[in-house]
């Protein structure tokens, strides 16, 4: 199965490692990215829409079209938002794009980045994860071909790419170190790319990723 695939996110850590897997995969042939500022990569299966206002995407439907998988990468910290702020610019946001994409691309499969702790329930305790938890159970209500929801913890940078945050220079020693005695909550940007990759083009038997999940399916 060749992929079409909608990057969001690609000017931050995640999406941009997500895309560099993405560009050097031979399954892949075409990539759509929705930047809200140049993201500097260039391409030839790569497409760039600049495009500010992800509340309203009514300007450039027409040009999202024809794919079948969305790599959804965009999201923000919790930390100093409070939980209406956190929901408006976590759920509202992230359905507003996928309603358009499963009205639009009915044989999409839509791979979410939420995170390990995630509250399915939506009752616990904690504000982020009460919303992210939201936000997962209303994009596998969505009629996409499948949905799925990534939940990395500690994500391993790839290296050689801007995008990755200082203090994972500070912290890429304990690697090693983490990935042998606290397995289940570690793993690689490049295993989180090649994830979503298999999990568009073969499949996963659950909606729901943890780690253990996203090492499988990114070794498949």
């Amino acid at each position: 199965m060749k992929i079409r695939a909608i990057i969001t996110g690609a000017t931050g850590m995640v999406g941009e490692g997500v895309l560099h897997e993405c560009l050097q995969h031979p399954d892949v042939e075409q990539v759509l990215v929705i930047n809200r500022r140049p993201g500097g990569v260039s391409h030839p299966k790569l497409t760039e829409i600049i495009h500010t206002n992800f509340y309203d995407f009514s300007s450039i439907e027409s040009q999202l079209t024809d794919f079948n998988a969305c790599f959804f990468c965009l999201g923000v910290s919790s930390v100093g938002l409070n939980e209406a702020r956190f929901y408006r610019l976590t759920y509202d946001l992230t359905l507003h794009v996928a309603q358009i994409l499963s009205r639009l691309n009915s044989d999409m499969t839509f791979c979410y980045v939420s995170g390990t702790g995630t509250d399915s329930t939506e009752q616990g305790r904690t504000m982020w994860a009460r919303v992210k938890g939201a936000t997962e159970n209303a994009l596998m209500r969505l009629p996409f071909r499948a949905a799925y929801m990534f939940r990395p913890g500690y994500i391993h940078p790839t290296k050689g790419l801007k995008n990755t945050k200082p203090y994972y220079a500070v912290l890429s020693w304990l690697y090693p170190i983490l990935r042998r005695f606290f397995s289940k909550y570690v793993c690689t940007l490049e295993e989180v790319g090649m994830a979503m990759i298999n999990g568009a083009s073969r499949g996963y038997p659950i909606s729901i990723l943890e780690v253990k999940d996203i090492v499988r399916l990114a070794h498949s």
